[in-house]
């Protein structure tokens, strides 16, 4: 169980509030994302962020994954097509798990596991020898807040959004961290073009459907990105696909890099048409930092980024919508981007995320570090970058070296 505050901050290894961090991404998709990926574009940002605040950081993620952070692949692929299947993520957190004890055991612990790879580490925390903070990424149904409830006092958890904590209002949750945004990495620009931008998974939650229906009631044209993922063709052949007609209503599939920048700046608005108790919406705060507004339902977490009349506007239904969408003219972009740099500012998130580092690893309750004949995982995960580490029967300079960003000798592992 996690104890009350107690502080041993000179007990630790590395220097005071600088920490050695086992980032833990899921193993589904690279970091960053090649397309459409809100957690792994958040861990891509807070690695570097960490990275250039002088944290020591590996980073356990999917293969082709790229950051200033130390990369290591613990599987032999990525599994866009197995999203949320046990088989990978238990696989994939097992090895990286036991790659953090193994560090310990050869005396260069980590401080800390930062996870957001799913509910197994949150499982397996009490089995561990570092602290595990955990990101809340997403929505609490009853079967999830069991399973939290189940494991109360085994990990620190961080909710992303004011909406997400309301909706579980008796778990413990160590605090509020919204995911970041570095703006000067997004295009700001005042003259829109003629068209609104809706963009997600098509699933019926998302909503592209009634995005389709709003826009068309306002008389807007209507681009809609976003990928058709395993499991959602038939609602996309459905509900979707009759109504494109490539003039007012556009499909361009999924989108990433410059061109999705270019089209966020370009929009007159961002609609954001959730039916669900979405945790945060990356996507809202990327078109707030292109001096986008965003035209959302009263759901989630669109009432915590979304200030009515500001930075744009909340609707209770797609006719309130299709108004709001009128009242664009009013919206001043500029302040669209500055309530982004305000609240979700990349740097302040890292310092947010320190303070709760730090009261998990002063706290430092955990379970010893138990061997139980686990394999050698410093020479079966796959490292990616010349930073040497202790393999297993592997000289440094037999190491392989990657595409990644030149990190300094105080970052590398």
């Amino acid at each position: 169980m996690v104890p009350a505050a107690d502080p041993l901050e000179a007990h630790l290894h590395t220097e005071p509030d600088r920490y050695r961090v086992a980032m833990l991404a899921p193993p589904w998709i690279p970091v960053p994302p090649p397309g459409y990926g809100g957690i792994e574009s958040v861990i891509a940002l807070l690695c570097r962020a960490l990275v250039a605040r002088g944290h020591r950081v590996t980073l356990y993620a999917a293969p082709g994954s790229r950051s200033c952070a130390h990369v290591v692949e613990t599987l032999p692929r990525s599994f866009p097509e197995g999203i949320g299947r046990a088989l990978y993520e238990v696989d994939h957190v097992a090895r990286a798990l036991d790659a953090v004890d193994e560090w310990g055991d050869r005396g260069d612990p980590f401080d800390l596991i930062h996870d957001h790879s799913g509910y197994t580490a949150v499982a397996m925390a009490g089995r561990v020898s570092v602290p595990i903070v955990h990101t809340l990424h997403g929505p609490f149904t009853d079967e999830v807040l069991q399973f939290y409830r189940g494991h109360t006092g085994k990990a620190y958890l961080v909710a992303i959004s004011e909406a997400q904590r309301r909706s579980a209002p008796n778990l413990p949750i160590a605090a509020t961290v919204p995911n970041p945004m570095d703006v000067s990495d997004w295009p700001f620009r005042v003259r829109k073009e003629d068209y609104v931008l809706w963009v997600g998974r098509m699933t019926a939650e998302k909503g592209p459907h009634r995005a389709i229906s709003a826009a068309r009631a306002a008389g807007a044209r209507l681009i809609l990105a976003g990928p058709v993922q395993p499991g959602q063709e038939e609602f996309f052949r459905r509900e979707v696909a009759p109504l494109v007609d490539c003039q007012s209503v556009r499909y361009v599939g999924e989108i990433g890099g410059e061109w999705k920048k270019t089209l966020f700046a370009r929009a007159r608005a961002l609609l954001m048409s959730i039916r669900w108790e979405g945790p945060f919406g990356m996507v809202m705060v990327e078109a707030l930092a292109c001096g986008t507004p965003v035209v959302a339902f009263s759901e989630g977490a669109a009432v915590d980024i979304v200030q009515d009349g500001y930075n744009g506007y909340l609707a209770q239904d797609e006719e309130a919508m299709a108004a709001a969408v009128g009242r664009l003219d009013q919206l001043d972009p500029a302040a669209c981007r500055r309530s982004a740099a305000k609240r979700f500012d990349l740097d302040a998130v890292a310092a947010d995320y320190e303070s709760v580092y730090r009261r998990a690893v002063s706290t430092r309750c955990v379970a010893p570090a138990r061997n139980l004949g686990r394999l050698s995982l410093l020479g079966a995960v796959r490292p990616k970058g010349g930073h040497p580490q202790p393999l297993v029967g592997t000289s440094p300079s037999s190491m392989s070296t990657g595409p990644v960003e030149a990190v300094t000798d105080a970052a590398a592992p």
